[in-house]
């Protein structure tokens, strides 16, 4: 009896190393195929630079080549760009992040398209791209019982990821077009605004212990009229309440700084998740 106990008991250990060893190979599988960032300053940082460089770079591609020429080139470099992004199974940093800008500069124009080619005033095209981008949360969610970011490892997660960003570009760019020119804040005084706004779920999950799924939504949606105001306000002509630097020297520094960003996250791994 005490050989057959001893055997099963040492049976029952291998059994059980076996399926730790099994779970951990998982579960670093599952965290190594997470498809986005860990979230640091360097993501925030990157991300309200990438928002203010797609307004200014949408608006100087739109008024040096033909607007709908320029639409279907940037709708191309984001098709491809997608592409790209969804055919890797591990987050890569330069993929990641040019297929946000991509993404930033293809909102801008949707956004404007919806204002000038339709005539929709900034209210409506706004409170549109809210009830459109609340339908993708919902079902999102029905879907997957999360919108956490830290569950993008698969493909149908993936493409809610995406699709919810391109609408919180759009709705943004709508959104910061009419605080600054149907309220008539101007662009300075709509970041400063938008500024103010985004401490609301910054302050919320420091202080008050807010949802951090919710927080983190909350504040990414407002980082695109936060950089887009002040990137405006830097790139428009002086009668029209900016600095007058122009769109296309704006892009270009922006474009700079963010690249840069990259290459050091890159190389430090500043933004990988760490897989104990």
């Amino acid at each position: 009896m005490e050989g057959r106990e001893l055997k099963n008991d040492n049976y029952s250990r291998k059994n059980n190393s076996i399926h730790n060893a099994v779970g951990g190979r998982l579960s670093l599988g599952r965290e190594m195929l997470n498809k986005v960032p860990e979230i640091t300053i360097f993501f925030w940082i990157i991300k309200v630079l990438t928002t203010g460089m797609g307004e200014v770079a949408s608006d100087y591609l739109a008024n040096h080549i033909d607007p709908v020429i320029a639409v279907i080139i940037v709708g191309i470099a984001l098709t491809a760009s997608l592409v790209i992004q969804f055919s890797v199974r591990r987050y890569v940093p330069w993929i990641y992040w040019i297929t946000v800008i991509m993404v930033s500069i293809f909102g801008t124009m949707a956004a404007d398209v919806v204002h000038v080619g339709f005539g929709i005033p900034y209210i409506a095209s706004t409170i549109f791209f809210v009830a459109a981008l609340a339908i993708i949360f919902i079902i999102w969610y029905l879907s997957e019982k999360t919108l956490s970011i830290h569950s993008i490892y698969t493909r149908h997660r993936e493409f809610f990821y995406w699709a919810t960003i391109l609408t919180t570009f759009a709705l943004g760019t709508a959104a910061g077009d009419m605080t600054a020119t149907t309220m008539h804040l101007g662009y300075l005084y709509s970041g400063v605004l938008f500024a103010l706004i985004i401490a609301i779920p910054v302050l919320g999950y420091w202080l008050l212990s807010l949802n951090e799924i919710f927080a983190f939504w909350f504040a990414y949606i407002i980082t695109r009229p936060l950089g887009a105001s002040f990137a405006d306000w830097m790139g428009v002509p002086y009668d029209r309440g900016g600095l007058g630097l122009g769109t296309g020297v704006v892009s270009i520094c922006l474009t700079i700084i963010i690249f840069i960003l990259i290459g050091y996250i890159t190389s430090t791994h500043k933004d990988f998740k760490s897989v104990e």
